[in-house]
């Protein structure tokens, strides 16, 4: 097997190096070309087994022989990079695309080096080369707006990726997040009614224990995104009240959404089981199990979960 993989590595490299060969005009003798090509394939095998110190070794010599060639900038901008020699990693990069400026290989390299060092505003600079290029590269471009905080100008181009018939899962992914953080964001800049209203069930509650204030209670800080206020008072809850199912539910959507999908499969699985004679509520249940199991990347049971709940819903 590990010898398919070194043989199917030096094949697509050997392509690689040839069209380079081909865009160049560089005067080799026969006895350096073959001296050349040595050295190159030796630097591609140790990369494979990321043995980089000794790609780099044989590069050099490479470079030795040919130090206009791009696809030895190429190797030595890779092989740096996966010793988190950035500085070394992006010079050569640079004098690759210096070559072959639309090169889309060696495009994406430049945007993962600047990623790695957290450049968002320089790998989007990048990124928008290759979108030029081909448009599967938009999703990417959102990623690197998201990662640089830029939420607003992450939307124009989802409106634009829209426009142009190109969504993809990722796509769909990237904009409920957006959404989800914008809501949050503006929630929390303006804390007045719904802020007031839950300080003032807090109180209720506290003062009476009445079931009743305590659903208007979660169910305001679910609106309001209070997630982890949500999951304190749905546990403190559940020891005055732990038969209802409501209260489970309403737990198993807070640690979802802070990404605790382990425990939320604990919590919602404990809970149905106190659903009875309410098919939408266990539609729901269903629902957070699928998200809890997406976020385990355990697809087939999300799958599972997720068409319960639609079967659930076509038969209220």
């Amino acid at each position: 097997m590990k010898r398919n993989y070194l043989y199917n590595l030096l094949t697509i490299s050997i392509l690689l190096i040839s069209s380079t060969l081909k865009a160049q005009e560089v005067s080799i003798d026969e006895e350096s070309k073959l001296k050349f090509q040595t050295y190159f394939f030796e630097a591609l095998k140790q990369r494979a087994i990321k043995n980089y110190d000794k790609a780099i070794e044989n590069l050099e010599k490479s470079y030795e022989i040919d130090s206009v060639n791009a696809a030895v900038a190429f190797e030595f901008s890779k092989n740096y990079a996966a010793l988190n020699k950035y500085f070394e990693a992006q010079l050569f990069i640079d004098r690759a695309l210096a070559k072959e400026p639309m090169n889309e290989y060696f495009l994406k390299k430049k945007v993962a080096i600047l990623k790695a060092q957290n450049r968002y505003k320089d790998a989007i600079f990048i990124q928008k080369k290759l979108v030029n290029i081909h448009p599967k590269y938009y999703d990417d471009l959102v990623l690197l707006y998201i990662k640089s905080n830029n939420l607003k100008e992450a939307q124009k181009q989802i409106l634009e990726i829209e426009k142009k018939a190109l969504v993809t899962t990722k796509t769909i992914s990237y904009k409920n997040y957006i959404i989800e953080r914008l809501v949050t964001l503006n929630s929390k800049k303006q804390p007045s009614k719904s802020e007031n209203t839950i300080v003032l069930l807090k109180k209720k509650y506290k003062e009476t224990t009445d079931y009743k204030v305590l659903k208007q209670l979660l169910t305001k800080e679910k609106e309001a995104h209070l997630f982890k206020e949500l999951l304190l008072d749905t546990k403190e809850a559940l020891e005055l009240f732990p038969y209802q199912p409501f209260l489970y539910k309403m737990e198993g959507i807070a640690l979802n959404r802070l990404g605790k999908y382990k425990e939320a499969v604990n919590v919602l699985l404990n809970g149905i089981d106190f659903v009875f004679d309410d098919d939408t509520l266990k539609a729901i249940f269903y629902e957070e199990l699928a998200i809890s199991y997406k976020g385990l990347n355990k697809s087939y049971k999300a799958l599972s979960y997720k068409q319960k709940a639609l079967q659930l819903r076509k038969e209220i």
